[in-house]
């Protein structure tokens, strides 16, 4: 069990695919102007993932060795298709809002890292807790940077939605964040908040190792 929760967890710190990974960076900080265009890119790369390591898990053995990054991109693809033509059917706004970075998930890093890595030599159980994890990560730090990006440039809440709500006024807004620029400053703060907390931690953790070595050595 602890190894099952290990591998779902992974995603969330550990081994975030944005924040230590730092991989998939382009179209995550592409579109994270707004919380409704994270979590829409969130929810598709989570679909395609999960149905993508399911896939290759359950045929990874009868995929020939030399051809099986064409075989994984072509699954990509497909699941990457799926998204496309549910998104222009039934949110047409999202659809056009993510533009070009919606058809790029087929080569984006993380799928293609976690099917390699994972899914092409592991079971279909590990591989859905897997995609689980990473998904569920990477979707929410990018609703995370979305939400500060949006408040501070836009000064709304899921703008683009009913759900629509304006906090700051527009002479407090800060422009930048609606830039590129402002994307790499929110992500770069993120980051070094996780590699600050994980050095904490290995701190923590090695300051009771020293201790119980101390008391061992006393009570010899």
């Amino acid at each position: 069990m602890n190894k099952k929760l290990q591998i779902f967890t992974n995603g969330f710190i550990k081994e975030n695919p944005l924040l230590v990974l730092n991989i998939g960076l382009c179209s995550s900080l592409g579109i994270t102007t707004s919380v409704f265009n994270g979590l829409g890119m969130g929810m598709g790369m989570m679909f395609v993932l999960l149905m993508s390591e399911i896939v290759i898990s359950i045929f990874r053995k009868l995929i020939p060795s030399a051809i099986r990054l064409p075989i994984f991109i072509i699954i990509i693809a497909a699941f990457t298709t799926i998204v496309q033509l549910v998104l222009q059917a039934y949110v047409e706004s999202l659809y056009d809002a993510l533009g070009v970075f919606l058809p790029l998930i087929v080569v984006n890093c993380i799928i293609m890292g976690r099917v390699e890595a994972f899914a092409s030599k592991n079971t279909i159980g590990d591989s859905i807790l897997d995609a689980l994890g990473m998904g569920i990560g990477y979707t929410i730090v990018l609703v995370l940077i979305s939400f500060i990006r949006e408040l501070l440039g836009g000064g709304t809440i899921m703008a683009g939605t009913a759900l629509k709500v304006e906090i700051i006024p527009e002479q407090y807004r800060i422009a930048i964040f609606n830039s590129a620029p402002g994307g790499f400053i929110v992500f770069g703060f993120l980051a070094a908040i996780v590699i600050a907390g994980k050095q904490a931690l290995a701190n923590k953790k090695a300051k009771k190792e020293s201790l119980k070595i101390e008391k061992t050595e006393e009570d010899k």
